[in-house]
């Protein structure tokens, strides 16, 4: 592979490692805890568009090579794991008085009950979406770069996802009192913001886009009930090296983290017996040094507007 080609599958991975840390990172600066369940979140999200996908998998004209029907699932996808993650802080988390430890320990164990669910469900198979696969994008082949319109839907709905949560947080009073809550809790409540909703709302974007990451990494991979617990790790790294609690630095570390585990295979080439399957390790390599040297992040932890 070239050089190129690595670039671009690490554009593809990051587009999905970003959408995920956003919501882990988004969550943490209202919740104030690192949830576990997150990976497993976007598993939920995975296998709702699968299965919804299963109904409307043929309906419509087609968009970057995926049908109608695919954009239906995703949707779906983001709507049944914002709807279960709410579910599970309205009912568990909200419940519990607990430190911030405690919360973290309570969110591995739903993670656990999640991934069960899942595996008693669909079993553990690996499945994919019944997509045709694409022929790459041929005026790229000469760059020794194969990628395919897939790939590019991926890229682009992810774009469209950030800039969307962009222009929320920046532009809109939802956002203006996120960034409030993030910030300084206390002060919001005095300042008669209603933190529950504001609390409510994170958890939906947060989760919702956990779920839009998780299907599409089943778009860019494959789907089975381990798939978001095997990338989570990732997630963590890309969330401690951008600054946990800063959304822009989860975008910045996302995307450094994804290209990082994408490049690894560069080291193979020039003769470092270092291939993909070390990715994760080096991810966590990289987290422990960014905790031991600046343990704030690239952007400080600064919170949900920043």
């Amino acid at each position: 592979m070239s050089v190129l080609e690595y670039l671009a599958n690490g554009l593809v991975f990051s587009s999905i490692i970003v959408l995920a840390s956003i919501g882990l990172s988004l969550v943490y600066s209202i919740a104030d805890f690192a949830n576990f369940a997150h990976g497993d979140t976007m598993t939920v999200g995975a296998y709702s568009a699968l299965v919804t996908f299963g109904f409307v998998g043929g309906l419509g004209a087609r968009f970057l090579g995926l049908p109608l029907g695919f954009f239906v699932a995703l949707a779906v996808g983001v709507a049944v794991a914002a709807l279960v993650a709410v579910i599970t802080q309205r009912f568990l988390y909200d419940a519990m008085d607990v430190d911030s430890i405690g919360m973290l320990i309570t969110s591995i164990g739903v993670a656990f009950v999640y991934r069960a669910l899942i595996q008693f469900q669909f079993g553990s198979d690996f499945v994919e979406f019944g997509i045709q696969v694409l022929r790459p994008i041929e005026f790229l082949i000469p760059f020794g770069v194969r990628m395919t319109l897939h790939d590019v839907a991926i890229i682009v709905s992810a774009a469209i996802l950030v800039a969307g949560l962009h222009t929320l947080l920046q532009y809109t009073d939802l956002g203006r009192k996120m960034r409030a809550t993030a910030d300084n809790p206390s002060l919001a409540r005095v300042s008669g913001i209603r933190v529950d909703r504001i609390t409510l709302w994170t958890w939906v974007i947060g989760a919702g886009l956990a779920g839009a990451g998780g299907v599409f990494l089943g778009l860019y991979n494959q789907i089975s009930p381990r798939m978001g617990f095997n990338i989570l790790l990732v997630v963590f790294a890309a969330v401690i090296l951008g600054g946990i609690g800063s959304v822009y630095g989860a975008m910045l570390g996302g995307f450094l983290i994804g290209m990082i585990n994408q490049l690894t295979p560069i080291l193979t080439d020039v003769g470092i017996p270092i291939g993909i399957e070390y990715a994760n390790a080096i991810a966590f390599v990289i987290m422990v040094a960014v905790l031991l040297v600046r343990p704030n992040g690239i952007a400080g932890g600064q919170g949900a507007g920043t």
